[in-house]
């Protein structure tokens, strides 16, 4: 398979399970999401990617993110547009692999983990049916061309971020439900006072999400 994974098999079996690919922020690795693998849904497949890009020690990434001479950031866009179909690709090799119901796909990500979640669901919004954007922002520079044109209608969003996040300021945050909205995308944002983490109120409320779905 193309990406290194960690498998949490559902408890309730269905004829196709619904599946949760957790997608980890840079420099952490597999493990970091899928510590809270028990705590999901009973009848989900939990699967946690571990990203391409190995930063040594454990960690890894889903794209660079380098600074110039100014301290300035900038991300390696070439890279995350790799690991965007890079993603695509390990859910089609998941749902020929296992027992994954292919119309009923969450990403779970993190910071890094969410910008390639949205990046993902807005390319090809016909492989993924909800995301939980945790801590992350929406670029667009990694979305594929003319994204605009794709069927949103069956899409759906939870996104969350910490109002003391110093990591990625809550501002960044806040400009993905304007943009979702004008594409018709549904979707629920919520804010925590924390930084940049997932607070346990944050956790109970994209679970409740999730039952709902």
């Amino acid at each position: 398979m193309k990406l290194h994974h960690l498998v949490r098999a559902p408890k309730i079996k269905l004829d196709k399970n619904p599946l949760l690919l957790l997608l980890h922020g840079y420099g952490s690795n597999e493990e970091d999401l899928f510590s809270f693998a028990a705590e999901l849904p009973d009848h989900y497949y939990v699967v946690a990617a571990r990203a391409p890009y190995d930063l040594q020690y454990g960690s890894y990434a889903w794209y660079a993110i380098n600074f110039d001479a100014d301290e300035n950031k900038f991300s390696d866009h070439e890279q995350a547009k790799t690991s965007r179909d890079l993603i695509v690709h390990f859910i089609d090799e998941l749902t020929a692999n296992y027992a994954i119901d292919a119309d009923n796909v969450t990403l779970i990500g993190f910071s890094q983990g969410t910008i390639l979640s949205y990046a993902v669901a807005l390319s090809y919004p016909e492989k993924i049916k909800r995301v939980v954007a945790l801590s992350g922002y929406l670029n667009l520079d990694i979305v594929t061309e003319n994204y605009q044109n794709n069927d949103f209608s069956h899409l759906n969003m939870f996104i969350s971020h910490g109002t003391v996040d110093q990591v990625i300021p809550v501002a960044w945050a806040r400009k993905a439900p304007v943009l979702l909205n004008k594409l018709g995308v549904e979707n629920v944002y919520k804010e925590y006072p924390i930084g940049h983490g997932v607070a346990p109120q944050n956790f109970y409320d994209f679970k409740n999400w999730l039952n709902q779905g």
